[in-house]
């Protein structure tokens, strides 16, 4: 179950960075995001309960809320046209929240890959706190490049070979997985400039990419 969810972040993930990028409006991408959002609270709940207590099985479950709030925080700036620094500072948490779940992935579910994937997610909600949080309106290429990229990097791939049943975690692929993270930062910045449209929709502040 949040394997599937997980491919509907990729795809949520994806058009908010083409919306960054100025190709839809933040209202166009609202529905989407209201969509996904409460996907990613309703999942975590159900899992939540089904672990029984399960300490490992909950703490696989806790972090999906961070996108949940996150997307559908979108979706409502999207269509009220609120500011979004609260958004904006909300992504810091994430952000740092991000970290320890990595860490956790890392020495407790041993799920080298996965630990990788949470740190590039940092990296995102990060620029989305210097994006909204900070007023860096002219990083908005630039994260939507990343929003974009991520959403088929660390979220569509993965969820399609979660549900396929080809997901081997290995240190082999979690160093893929930051080797092509780390060309995709380098990168946001020369593409944004590319693929920016030339007459953005108003106030990407009204709403991240997010994811």
């Amino acid at each position: 179950m949040a394997a599937v969810g997980l491919l509907y972040v990729g795809i949520v993930l994806f058009v908010n960075g083409v919306m960054l990028l100025g190709h839809v409006t933040p209202r166009g991408a609202a529905p989407l995001n209201l969509f996904v959002g409460a996907l990613q609270c309703v999942t975590p709940t159900y899992l939540i309960i089904q672990a029984d207590g399960d300490p490992t099985a909950i703490s696989a479950a806790a972090g999906l809320y961070l996108f949940g709030f996150t997307y559908l925080w979108v979706g409502i700036n999207g269509i009220t046209g609120w500011p979004g620094t609260g958004l904006g500072w909300f992504s810091l948490t994430v952000a740092v929240s991000a970290i320890g779940f990595a860490l956790h992935s890392w020495t407790v579910l041993e799920d080298r890959a996965f630990a990788v994937i949470w740190l590039l997610w940092s990296v995102l909600w990060f620029t989305f706190f210097l994006l909204l949080g900070l007023d860096r309106e002219q990083l908005g290429p630039m994260v939507g490049v990343l929003a974009a990229g991520e959403g088929i990097l660390t979220a569509g791939v993965p969820a399609f070979l979660l549900i396929g049943g080809w997901w081997e975690d290995s240190t082999t692929l979690a160093l893929a997985i930051a080797a092509f993270g780390l060309a995709l930062i380098l990168a946001s910045v020369p593409l944004g400039r590319r693929l920016a449209a030339a007459s953005p929709p108003p106030s990407p502040h009204a709403s991240p990419a997010h994811s």
